[in-house]
Formats: structure tokens, C-alpha cells, sequence
């Protein structure tokens, strides 16, 4: 199912938040892919750190429509610019492909992968030497050596392979106790039903729980599928109906499950309780933040964006951890990640970084951590959940709505309407306190927000809601829905 209607004429290639993406056949083509795969490479190589003398870029791919026959392309134009491909051997999550790095002390990686785009994108991941996402003024750079020309020409020749997915697997196992954790989810009675929406990350939960995790663990839409469905394969609940109905049976039948889902290519993570319930990183943050700071008695500070719930600042001051708040994108946590001492940074789209691991979102690892702190806390998700926020200031929900304006027109009338007239009144309450770390965030109350936040690129406003409950929710978005509508 395409997500709109698909444009004839490619874009300008233009990096957003974490790579280059595009429609394949128009956007994304072998003739224009092998250039910036060029550039990006050369780039690699010319802020190698002092001391790094590798020649090597990892090369990764997911299951994607052509991700396979793209990644074989690109090798030769990394041969082209004097430099060392090596290519995985399958598909494999994106964080594999940072572990690569990191392990082998290689320049970087390029990913091809539309990570949780609809089935007609595909795109370009460009990683650093220290395993995770280039920033933007490295992406700007290769953008100007596209502009500048004279890239080399690719050189075709056999490429190197290697277990990408089996590498990251055995570093996962290296800092988990896995045993333990298989032994301790059959005492508590609970099943695993994995969903990674036909991306890479496929069979890679069941491989790592082994065979002793036999009825303990089982896994849907594992298959590869180009079309991932008819949907895009991001872990959001609308998408996920096949999984709710499987977690809901099974607890039903007497053996309480919890339901795990990732992207397209295992960097994003969400998850469905005992009861069917969705939930996203905006409850697993807080959980992992107790697991790891109280149970395991991990150091470090505890890093959220500004959308991320209160229940995670709430969860992480009484272990008495601090609490940095940054803008809206993994790129910022990931820049925290290497300045300083984090014990966990993630956001509200699913993304989760670990001090202790590396500073990228790693899907699989943050759903290691989730099992494990099931284990230790011997409840199923929900039940878990439910006590972490009666602990921590009562229950709250979370939601969010994308409204696409009119117009670029309209979006600049809103904008100008927030900067100069902010509402003092949101749905019949008074606001609190006005944040503008990222768009503007209209406080009423703890866990009583609403967040107001424009897309970079098109007339796009997105709406983000935290409340005591689903009805007030709903009703603030409604409100804020009318509001941008009037304006």
C-alpha cells in the first residue's frame, strides 16, 4: 500500500535525521545511489580520528525490495575511492552494523534501508566510527562534495562478507545472562510472541534465547515481505492487530504474554501487554530507567526529549538520577551519549540507547532489558506498568496526532500565531508553563501536556499529548486540531 501519490521526478538529495531516503526507482536509483555512497565514504575516511588506520566501511542492508543488489553496488563505489568494503552476508538490524564498526575499529558504515518508511522507500544510513549516526554537519559535507563533483568511479570486484548478524548477536549475549533469563521467564509463566513486521531483526530474539526458550518464545510476520503487509513496518498499534490478537489469546489460555515489535530495521522497539495493551517507549523508558538503575545499579545520567512522558523524569529523579531534556531526534541523545556519563537515552518513537553499549538505538538489547526487568520484578508487563506509575504520581496516557496543514502558507500563519499569542488556555485549563526547547510545550499539570511541533521539510504539525487519562487526551487533541485548523 503506497503512502501517497508516488512523484515522477526524483528530489534533490538531501540528508534528513538519520539519512537519505527516497522512493526506489525515482528517488533511489543505482546511478544517483553510487555517487553519495562515494561521497559519504570519502568523507569517512577524511575525519578518521587520529590513530584509526583502517581502510575498511562496513557495508549493511535490510530486506527491502533491491536493499541486497543496492548494498553489492555501493561496495564498488567504496573500491572506487581506494577504500576497503566489507559487506554483510544477510540482512541484518542497522545496530548490527554499528557493532561492526566498533568491533572491527573500522571508518563507518553505510546502511541501504527506509528504516520504518513505507515498502517504496528505500535510503542510505551513514554510521560513524563510533557506532552510531554521522551529525548533520558531517551529512552536509558529503551533500557538498555531491554539489563539488569529480567523484571516482566505481571499481567492480569480489567483495569480503562476514556474519554482521551473528557478530551483534554474540556481543549481545556477552553482556546479558541469558540462561537466567530463559529460566526466569518460565517461572513467572511468561510467553514471548515477537513481531518484527517482516524487517531484519527477524529470528534474531528466538536465535539469542536458544533452544532451551522452546515454548517460551515465538515469532510472526518473520518471513521476508518486500510489502511488509500493506503497511509500513513501524511499531505503531495500528499496524499491529495480528500481534494484539496473538498476545490476548495466549494470555486468555492461561499463559500471560507480552508481545515485542520492531521496525523495519531493528532500531525501533515497541511492545503490547498482557492484556493487548500498546506500549510504546513513553511507559518502556521508565521501566528500563528502574531496571537499570535500581535493580542493576548501573551508573549515569538519564536522557529524554522533550515529548518523552513525565513518568520518565519521575521514575529516574527517585533513583536520583539527573535528568537532561533535549529536542526531538536520536542525534541529540546519541551527541550526550559520547560527551558524558548516560546510563539510558531514548525517545518517543521507539528509540532506546544504553550507556553500557553503544550510542545508538538497538532495539533488540533494549527488548533483552525489558524481558529481564519482567524477570527480576516477576509480574507480566501491564501489571508491572501499572505499579511503576501508581509508585510515581498515578497513571497517565499518551498520544499523538500528525496534522498535515493546508499549505507551507498555513503552517507560517500558525507559527507566527504560537510566537506571538501562546495560548494561556488549553481545553479549559490554564497553562502552567510554556517550554520551547523544541516547538513549544503548553504544561497544565504533571503528566498534563500538550506539545505543539513542526516538521523540519513540509506543512506538517505534529501533536503531542500527555494526560490523566485516554478521555482528556483525546479532548486536548481535539482542542489543538481545532486551534491549528483556525488559525
Amino acid at each position: 500500500m503506497a503512502s501517497a501519490h508516488l512523484p515522477l521526478s526524483p528530489a534533490p538529495i538531501k540528508f534528513g535525521t538519520d539519512g537519505w531516503r527516497g522512493i526506489i526507482g525515482v528517488d533511489i536509483t543505482v546511478e544517483r545511489l553510487l555517487p553519495v555512497a562515494a561521497a559519504a565514504a570519502q568523507e569517512l575516511a577524511h575525519r578518521a580520528p587520529e590513530g584509526l588506520n583502517s581502510r575498511t566501511v562496513v557495508i549493511g542492508y535490510d530486506r527491502r525490495f533491491l536493499a541486497p543488489e543496492l548494498a553489492e553496488a555501493i561496495a564498488a563505489a567504496v573500491r572506487g575511492c581506494e577504500l576497503e568494503p566489507l559487506l554483510t552476508d544477510t540482512a541484518v538490524p542497522t545496530p548490527a552494523c554499528s557493532w561492526a564498526v566498533v568491533e572491527r575499529k573500522a571508518l563507518g558504515a553505510l546502511v541501504i534501508t527506509a528504516s520504518h518508511n513505507p515498502p517504496e522507500w528505500l535510503g542510505l544510513k551513514i554510521k560513524g566510527p563510533f557506532g552510531g549516526s554521522v551529525e548533520g554537519d558531517f551529512t552536509a559535507a558529503v551533500e557538498r562534495r555531491l554539489a563539488a563533483g569529480g567523484i571516482t568511479a566505481p571499481i567492480k570486484a569480489d567483495v569480503p562478507r562476514f556474519d554482521g548478524r551473528g557478530e551483534h548477536l554474540e556481543g549481545l549475549r556477552r553482556k546479558l545472562d541469558l540462561t537466567a533469563l530463559v529460566r526466569g521467564l518460565k517461572a513467572i509463566n511468561l510467553k514471548v510472541i515477537v513481531d518484527p513486521m517482516h524487517g531484519s531483526a527477524a529470528g534474531c530474539v528466538t536465535e539469542l534465547l536458544g533452544p532451551d526458550a522452546s515454548g517460551v518464545v515465538e515469532e510472526i510476520r518473520s518471513d521476508r515481505n518486500p510489502l511488509f503487509g500493506g503497511h509500513p513496518p513501524e511499531p505503531l498499534a495500528p499496524y499491529l492487530g495480528e500481534l494484539i490478537q496473538a498476545v490476548k489469546a495466549s494470555t486468555a489460555a492461561g499463559t500471560p504474554a507480552v508481545g515485542l515489535v520492531f521496525d523495519g530495521d531493528g532500531d525501533r522497539i515497541a511492545a503490547v501487554d498482557e492484556t493487548g495493551r500498546f506500549c510504546s517507549t513513553q511507559l518502556l523508558m521508565p521501566l528500563l530507567i528502574d531496571h537499570l538503575a535500581r535493580a542493576r545499579q548501573l551508573p549515569g545520567a538519564v536522557v529524554k526529549t522533550v515529548s518523552g512522558s513525565d513518568l520518565m523524569r519521575l521514575v529516574a529523579e527517585a533513583q536520583g538520577r539527573k535528568v537532561l531534556e533535549l529536542a526531538v531526534g536520536f542525534k541529540y541523545i546519541a551527541a550526550e551519549m559520547l560527551a558524558g556519563d548516560v546510563l539510558i537515552g531514548g525517545e518517543e518513537s521507539g528509540g532506546v540507547g544504553f550507556g553500557m553499549h553503544l550510542p545508538e538505538r538497538d532495539a533488540l538489547f533494549a527488548a533483552m532489558l525489558v524481558l529481564e526487568a519482567l524477570v527480576e520484578g516477576k509480574q507480566p508487563l501491564g501489571a508491572r506498568l501499572d505499579a511503576l506509575q501508581q509508585q510515581h504520581g498515578g497513571s497517565s496516557h499518551y498520544d499523538r496526532l500528525d496534522l498535515r496543514l493546508a499549505d507551507m502558507e498555513a503552517r507560517r500563519r500558525l507559527e507566527t500565531l504560537l510566537d506571538q499569542s501562546t495560548p494561556s488556555t488549553v481545553a479549559g485549563a490554564d497553562v502552567l508553563e510554556v517550554i520551547s526547547t523544541d516547538g513549544i510545550k503548553l504544561r497544565m499539570g504533571p503528566n498534563h501536556w500538550l506539545m505543539l511541533r513542526f516538521s523540519g521539510t513540509e506543512p506538517l504539525l505534529r501533536l503531542y499529548c500527555e494526560g490523566p487519562d485516554a478521555e482528556r487526551v483525546n479532548e486536548v487533541l481535539a482542542w489543538a486540531r481545532q486551534f491549528a485548523e483556525a488559525a
